[in-house]
């Protein structure tokens, strides 16, 4: 085992994935998660450490070994403190499932799957499960950056312009027209008036918008924001829809997981509504535990609730008739994430030339507001 590391099967299994994009160096930087303040075992730790896990289980390494070999692989004291902990206590006796509970990094979902791995011998299975699971979660987080990335440039760097033109450009114009007096065209004061209001109401607009940030962020957590926040989310174009197949995605395959371990319904979704962190969807699943309960079949009681799309229902109607909801939640699962590549790509597409188009209509208009009345004047001289 000494010449066992963890680091070169990242490696491999980071090549085997990005392969066919290693070119894309520009692309690779911007997908990687960059974080500030890292005080959590985020999801990009949590992918690796179930690839590994999975690795060094199915090479028929004991999980003792297996967590041993991983705390000495990791970089970060916090994370080596709580994987040395984790591995003290599995020596002691205790469940891999009891231990992950007992750390409170880790979800309600997780290490009950763990726990399902553990009694009933497919831990390999499950880790790989759940090292996909997070996977294509970052992926799909990834795609959305990197799709609102260059339009979310485009935009700041267009107000910039637009308010450097407007609070210096103008106000210079503005003298000149004073001191040649005459009447401006309307297009001219309009421009004017609407730089005057800018520069008056900047500061204490700026407060304003910094104060209810603030508010909203400390506000996040509370049911109404949640609430809100998220339906707003659903009624926007194209984003809407891609925002709710990321997470109906992200349900299927936390449900295929699931029901394949032969879970409840009931219990498997009560875990999954733990951890999905939709509230629409959270809602639902609420009510749907509760109408399985009462006898309900699963279709039904999803037909009552507008964040599932009809074909989902269906798909999901004959899963329940033939008894492999674990199939039929893993194709509604694909189809949804690959729907979501695609209109992620289509969201960068219209976004970029949209907003192009608006910077070039916002600063020609200011352009010939300021020329139009130098060009009636020199014809005035004619």
């Amino acid at each position: 085992m000494d010449g066992f590391s963890l680091k070169d099967i990242q490696k491999a299994a980071n090549h085997t994935s990005t392969g066919e994009n290693s070119k894309n160096t520009i692309l690779d930087f911007l997908n990687k998660d960059i974080a500030l303040f890292d005080s959590g075992f985020n999801d990009k730790k949590k992918e690796a450490l179930y690839l590994e896990l999975s690795i060094l289980i199915s090479a028929g390494v004991d999980i003792k070994s297996a967590l041993e070999i991983i705390v000495s692989e990791l970089e970060k004291k916090q994370d080596k403190a709580l994987f040395q902990k984790i591995t003290d206590e599995v020596v002691q006796g205790s469940s891999l499932s009891s231990c992950l509970k007992e750390s409170n990094k880790f979800s309600s979902y997780e290490y009950f799957s763990i726990q399902i791995g553990e009694e009933t011998g497919r831990m390999t299975e499950i880790l790989i499960e759940l090292s996909k699971f997070y996977k294509n979660k970052i992926k799909q987080r990834r795609q959305l950056v990197n799709a609102l990335s260059y339009p979310a440039l485009v935009l700041f760097t267009s107000f910039g312009a637009i308010f450097f033109m407007m609070n210096f450009v103008v106000p210079m114009f503005a003298d000149i027209f004073k001191r040649f007096g005459g009447e401006l065209p309307w297009i001219t004061k309009v421009i004017l008036s609407a730089s005057h209001t800018i520069s008056a109401t900047f500061l204490p607009l700026s407060v304003l918008v910094i104060a209810l940030g603030y508010f909203l962020y400390i506000k996040r957590e509370t049911i109404w924001f949640r609430k809100y926040s998220c339906k707003i989310l659903l009624k926007m174009p194209i984003l809407g829809k891609t925002f709710q197949k990321i997470y109906l995605a992200r349900l299927c395959q936390s449900m295929e997981l699931l029901t394949a371990s032969r879970i409840p319904l009931v219990r498997a979704f009560s875990l999954v509504r733990q951890m999905i962190g939709f509230y629409p969807i959270e809602i639902s699943l609420l009510a749907i535990e509760k109408d399985i309960m009462q006898g309900m079949p699963l279709y039904k009681s999803m037909s009552q609730f507008a964040i599932f799309p009809p074909r989902m229902v269906s798909l999901i109607k004959v899963g329940e008739e033939v008894n492999r909801l674990e199939l039929f939640f893993n194709k509604v699962g694909t189809q949804y994430t690959e729907e979501v590549e695609h209109q992620t790509a289509l969201i960068s597409t219209l976004l970029e030339p949209f907003l192009i188009i608006f910077l070039g209509l916002v600063v020609g208009t200011i352009l010939i507001a300021m020329y139009l009345p130098l060009f009636q004047l020199g014809n005035s001289f004619n």
